[in-house]
């Protein structure tokens, strides 16, 4: 194991940090431990100052993640506002920091005049979490403009990879084991500035006009099947307005799951789950969850 020493870091290091705030369904158990580190060198210290066998959360703007209400018995790195740095370079390419959040990338690849990314401004979280799921929105995909990615292992070594070093599909990365997303460079197309921007308006009155925009969710909670939507599947069951304590699926977007007000994360994983075990009864489709669930489920007496 490697030794800890936090003595040189420059970051903010929290212990027993509740993680309902900073996801955005709102709930979640505390982390043993929480980073939020200065920038990327000192992110990368830290890693190396962890032992080798410490359990890791990247977190970005903490959507599309469900943290049980038990918490999360290892180490949180958020992101969200650190790695923020995003550039240009050779007049189309674009280096992103993970922390970036997605419609920032979309605006500023706009507003240089290049086109290509405006359905990120769809997608609420940060790139790093684009590119660990290849998050897409409105017909886009994150991977179709990457040509290289930092990623740092778990003894603090940077590297640079490729496309081919990654097994790309729909709504899925697989990546070396024990690597997580610094950065990325993107390569895009010439277009026009006003265009852009509306289209990045058009899209976010979609967006607004079809979901529950301003309640307390993930984004959507599973995978579209081949051929078909997980909403139409949904709303098909009569599942619109169904309850779960104090989770229920959106009424105006059925793969939304929103937090009423008064949610745990059990009643959400629970709700996730019962909506699975109806469609799979009534259409035989396996729904896959988009969410990424982890930690510990609360101990009840």
């Amino acid at each position: 194991m490697a030794a800890q020493d936090n003595t040189a870091l420059r970051g903010e290091l929290r212990f027993n940090e509740s993680l309902a705030r900073y996801t955005t369904w709102r709930v979640g158990g505390p982390a043993r431990q929480f980073y939020q580190p200065a920038d990327t060198s000192d992110l990368v210290q830290f890693i190396a100052s962890l032992p080798e066998d410490e359990p890791l959360l990247w977190l970005g703007l903490g959507s599309n993640l469900l943290v049980r209400d038990g918490g999360f018995n290892g180490t949180v790195i958020a992101t969200q506002g650190r790695l923020n740095e995003i550039s240009l370079s050779a007049n189309t390419k674009l280096r992103i920091e993970a922390g970036v959040s997605c419609a920032k990338v979309a605006r500023f690849a706009a507003r240089a005049g290049l086109c290509g990314v405006e359905f990120l401004t769809g997608i609420p979280g940060t790139f790093g979490g684009a590119l660990a799921m290849n998050a897409g929105a409105f017909g886009g995909e994150t991977w179709t403009h990457v040509i290289s990615v930092e990623t740092v292992d778990r003894a603090g070594r940077v590297h640079t990879r490729t496309q081919n070093d990654f097994t790309i599909g729909y709504r899925r990365v697989e990546r070396p084991e024990g690597e997580w997303f610094l950065a990325a460079t993107l390569s895009l197309e010439k277009g026009d500035v006003s265009k852009s921007q509306q289209q990045i308006k058009d899209l976010l009155a979609r967006r607004n006009d079809s979901q529950p925009i301003g309640q307390p969710s993930c984004g959507s909670v599973f995978r579209n099947p081949k051929g078909d939507y997980a909403a139409r599947l949904i709303e098909a069951e009569g599942l619109k307005g169904y309850t779960i304590g104090g989770a229920q699926v959106s009424e105006k977007h059925s793969n939304f799951i929103i937090n009423t007000g008064h949610a745990k994360a059990a009643d959400i994983e629970a709700l996730m789950q019962f909506v699975k075990e109806r469609v799979h009864a009534s259409s035989g489709i396996e729904l896959i969850a988009e969410v990424h669930v982890v930690g510990e489920r609360e101990e009840t007496q």
